[in-house]
């Protein structure tokens, strides 16, 4: 939480968090003169970014105490289209399963072959209507 926030929430990094995350983030390139210097704080950015996630409000609602709320999602849309999101989220999964004693990359995986059900007449017939009259 920096001077400018009056509250923490939840969702809130914590310093130990921080120090795990912050070396994953991008850097400004140094002395190449390309890029305006940072305005905003990355760690509000992130914990703007993960109230959204966890509440799930919509951009415009973002609290008015987070920066403002195009820059949280130009950060959220330019780090997921480079990876920096996935890269953060497989090390803290990695970080969490070395914690628990287990491998760091998970070994297998479940899939649920059928979540919904069909229809009973099923198939494309039932979908275009070619099943006939009903009784």
């Amino acid at each position: 939480m920096t001077a400018k926030r009056t509250r923490a929430y939840p969702s809130d990094l914590t310093d130990a968090e921080w120090q795990l995350i912050e070396p994953l983030l991008p850097r400004r390139r140094e002395g190449d003169g390309r890029g305006a210097p940072r305005q905003q704080d990355r760690r509000e950015i992130l914990n703007a970014i993960f109230y959204q996630s966890r509440t799930g409000c919509g951009w415009d609602y973002l609290p008015r105490d987070f920066p403002p709320k195009g820059t949280v999602y130009g950060y959220f849309r330019d780090w997921t289209c480079d990876g920096t999101l996935e890269r953060i989220h497989a090390a803290l999964r990695e970080a969490v399963r070395v914690r628990a004693g287990r491998d760091p990359q998970p070994s297998a995986g479940s899939l649920d072959s059928q979540t919904v059900k069909s229809t009973e007449k099923g198939g494309s017939k039932a979908r275009l209507g070619m099943t006939g009259p009903s009784t």
